[in-house]
């Protein structure tokens, strides 16, 4: 049985090249219920590494693999994480002992789409693009005892970036919702739902050919407009090596699945030279300490 002092599980993700690959690893907090008093210091600091197999650029069909790594953390209550080039910062302190978390702060990215590993020639042959950085803000609501135990967790979480490096001078926006729940003191398992809606700009940017890059790789030209550009799930599941997930080593593998939508699923860089479907997968190793 888990001790009521393990608390809510949440999962930190690393989202890779392109926001496609999902990397995790659990930490847990406080619970609320008759526990015992919180540690006069619950910081902690999760560090995860693995590998992941994934779409060369968002839309292809070629795969490859590469090298990622995740962090996620909690310092004087305000907890801290990465999704894989995006770092998120929850400037709302989480008390000890509550069920109920409302998050709310900061969210920096770095989009590396088409900047390298264009496996295909006609993609290739449209030039690669500038790295784009991403500034913006974040706010969720979770929620902890909700439908399978005391330990489960559901959250929504919605993010919102814009480009200020003038890469595709754009926005993104992101509503996720997350179900994670541990099945015992060494196990956790977890579902996320979430979609993408883009801009103009970051439609064009990494979806469109000009009449120029029609020459040069010989797909038509295509002028996309803004939209909801992706459905994504994914699953995770990791396996505690110490015997304790709240501490010491652990074991991740994650599995995402994408669908491209409308004008994006319609671009030549997707349905000519890629596809619309959009798979990946991750190991990996995480220490807590």
């Amino acid at each position: 049985m888990i001790d009521r002092a393990v608390g809510r599980v949440r999962c930190a993700s690393l989202v890779g090249v392109s926001a496609l690959l999902l990397v995790a690893a659990p930490s847990l907090a406080q619970s609320s219920g008759q526990a015992p008093p919180p540690p006069e210091n619950d910081d902690t600091l999760t560090i995860g590494a693995g590998v992941g197999y994934m779409p060369s650029y968002e839309g292809s069909d070629d795969y490859v693999l590469i090298p990622a790594a995740a962090v996620r953390g909690k310092v004087a209550g305000h907890n801290f994480y990465s999704r894989g080039t995006q770092f998120y910062f929850d400037a709302i302190p989480e008390g000890p002992g509550n069920s109920l978390d409302i998050s709310l702060g900061p969210v920096a990215a770095v989009r590396l789409n088409r900047t390298r590993r264009i496996k295909d020639p006609q993609v290739r042959a449209l030039g690669k693009l500038d790295t784009a950085i991403e500034v913006g803000a974040f706010a969720g609501i979770a929620k902890t005892g909700v439908i399978t135990s005391d330990y489960d967790t559901l959250s929504f979480r919605v993010a919102y970036l814009r480009d200020v490096t003038d890469t595709h001078d754009s926005y993104v926006l992101s509503p996720t919702i997350e179900y994670g729940t541990p099945l015992s003191p060494t196990t956790y398992v977890g579902l996320s739902l979430s979609a993408e809606r883009v801009g103009d700009g970051y439609a064009r940017t990494y979806f469109g050919v000009t009449p120029a890059g029609a020459a040069a790789s010989g797909l038509p030209a295509y002028t996309p407009d803004g939209g909801w550009k992706n459905v994504s799930v994914g699953l995770l599941g990791s396996v505690s090596l110490s015997g304790d997930l709240r501490k010491g080593w652990a074991l991740f593998a994650v599995g995402n699945y994408s669908k491209l939508l409308g004008d994006f699923k319609r671009s030549p860089v997707v349905s000519v030279a890629g596809n619309s479907n959009q798979w990946l997968g991750a190991i990996g190793i995480g220490y807590t300490f």
